[in-house]
């Protein structure tokens, strides 16, 4: 039953010592405001690494020739390492356990694109049919490179949206014949990618571009899919591309500098499981903080019932019960507890929304949400642990004689 008279002393004690009473609250509010936001810290940390990985395909590895350190069979150190066709070829078709492939031979490079009177300078890309499954592009309109364009050696592209929207304005790009410095391409479709940066760029034929740009069959790297093979039989399969390409050219296998060979599963699981770590590491933070806040109910407890220890000898010695005592003392520090808990939670909340709201968002931190269950768990967390502050001193207080406690001064 709900008893007013409680309430209004309770209420008029905490009236009668609001600096001590802010001090226990701001403690406690604090507490939980900076576990709300480290937890969301946390997520926008993850959110945002997953998100770069997700731009492009999970399960890939990526593949470039590099120069040999170690002296193999014969061999001195310091050979380059010159991948081409035949290899990218070798890969996709002899390995086990690939799911989509593609090569690169000049994909970095900005040339000038030209339609009727509009300029602009975009990353030329070559590529083979499935670049679009590893880039994760969509396809918005038309399609994009397939097997005859690449075979065939013919000149047509796939642009990113932002490329149509610089050149072609509203007209329909599809068909239309670009000048890719000096050289004409075809638009057989235009994509849209997720990725920063990879929307302004065109994708070209690779064995197009090798003959435009007198590339013979050289490929700058290679990248693979192995779809839903688990971690280690990804691995498996990086470890098989550098055993098959360390018996072409002769180089010895633990050699990583002779051709990198990066799995970007591998990475990703590492980047992961630091973030993970980073997460728990800012919620024992977030706890310790929490726990600084408890105590600190407990020793403002402590001294309430030190200052009302007469008092309390007089409601005892008027016949008031021990729970009676009890109770106004947790009641006391349950309350304090629970709105600092409450407004500690509105304020780490509203930084979150906050920081959502004016887009303060990065590449790498992204949607930095709270997991309400989480922060509502804290909340009540710690009004219990407030409770058990309050119990303490409160038991401590029941258990004094009446004539100890008028003693008291």
């Amino acid at each position: 039953m709900f008893d007013l008279d409680k309430w209004q002393e309770i209420l008029g004690t905490i009236k009668k010592n609001k600096l001590r009473t802010f001090l226990t609250a701001f403690s406690v509010a604090w507490g939980i405001f900076i576990l709300i936001v480290l937890l969301a810290a946390g997520q926008g940390l993850r959110n945002g690494a997953q998100s770069q990985f997700g731009n492009d395909a999970q399960n890939s590895i990526w593949i470039d020739g590099g120069q040999t350190s170690m002296a193999y069979e014969g061999y001195k150190p310091g050979r380059n390492i010159q991948l081409t066709n035949e290899d990218f070829y070798q890969v996709k078709n002899k390995t086990e356990g690939i799911e989509y492939a593609s090569a690169v031979y000049d994909g970095r490079g900005s040339k000038t694109l030209s339609y009727k009177n509009e300029h602009a300078a975009f990353t030329v890309r070559s590529c083979a049919p499935d670049h679009r499954f590893l880039e994760n592009a969509k396809i918005i309109k038309g399609r994009f490179i397939n097997e005859m364009d690449f075979n065939e050696h013919r000149k047509v592209c796939a642009i990113g949206f932002p490329v149509q929207q610089v050149l072609f304005k509203d007209e329909d790009p599809i068909n239309k014949l670009i000048d890719v410095s000096g050289t004409m391409f075809k638009v057989v479709g235009v994509f849209n990618d997720a990725g920063k940066g990879d929307n302004d760029r065109i994708y070209i034929p690779l064995l197009t571009a090798q003959r435009i740009y007198n590339g013979k069959d050289n490929v700058g790297f290679m990248w693979v899919t192995t779809g839903t093979l688990s971690p280690q039989q990804n691995q498996k399969v990086a470890d098989e591309i550098r055993s098959n390409l360390a018996k072409k050219f002769h180089f010895n296998p633990l050699d990583l500098n002779a051709v990198g060979v990066f799995n970007n599963n591998d990475e990703f699981q590492r980047v992961m499981g630091m973030l993970d770590g980073i997460k728990w590491f800012v919620f024992f933070i977030g706890v310790l903080t929490l726990i600084a806040g408890v105590v600190g109910v407990s020793n403002i407890m402590m001294i309430v019932v030190k200052e009302r220890t007469k008092e309390i000898g007089v409601r005892k010695a008027l016949g008031a019960s021990p729970w009676s005592i009890v109770s106004l003392i947790i009641q006391e520090s349950v309350f304090i507890t629970f709105v600092a808990g409450y407004i500690g939670l509105m304020l780490g909340i509203g930084v979150v929304e906050l920081i959502k709201h004016f887009k303060l968002e990065g590449d790498f931190f992204k949607n930095p949400d709270v997991d309400l269950s989480i922060a509502i768990t804290a909340v009540v967390l710690i009004v219990v642990a407030g409770a058990l502050a309050g119990l303490f001193p409160a038991l401590k207080a029941a258990r004094v004689e009446p004539i100890t406690a008028l003693r008291e001064n």
